[in-house]
């Protein structure tokens, strides 16, 4: 089965500069590199004002996607793709390679890129080569998407 997606210039175009804008206000008003993976396991394990951010900081983003599923009505026709078993699985092995890169698209991509960064930019080249060979086994080999 093919799923097939819609292309939205402009809509992707906006997403883009509200990413990079809330990266550059983090960095602005905490001093923090905005790298999801850290800040949640940063609010997890740190506590008093490094904590509050961190936990403020993840609140926005659930508040945030609701708030844009809710004013486009995208959450209506979504329906898994793969077994559930299938998305643990592959959320456990996101979670050993952030573990492993030190850090996620996020950090590496977004903001390490914009700084020049070697190491982000050769983890975020690693992220997406994964990603491409794991959608043409998938998809073209294995026939699972």
């Amino acid at each position: 089965m093919v799923v097939a997606t819609e292309f939205t210039p402009y809509l992707s175009a906006l997403g883009g500069v509200l990413i990079g804008s809330s990266a550059v206000l983090l960095m602005w008003s905490v001093g923090r590199i905005a790298g999801i993976s850290g800040i949640v396991s940063g609010a997890a394990l740190e506590h008093g004002e490094e904590r509050n951010w961190r936990l403020l900081f993840i609140l926005g983003l659930f508040i945030g996607a609701a708030i844009s599923a809710g004013l486009s009505g995208a959450l209506a026709d979504i329906r898994p793709v793969s077994s559930t078993p299938l998305l643990v699985a592959a959320g456990l092995l996101v979670g050993i390679g952030v573990s492993m890169g030190s850090g996620c698209t996020s950090g590496h991509g977004v903001c390490g890129i914009s700084r020049l960064s070697l190491r982000s930019i050769v983890a975020t080249s690693v992220f997406m080569t994964s990603g491409f060979v794991t959608v043409f086994v998938l998809r073209h080999l294995l026939g699972e998407i």
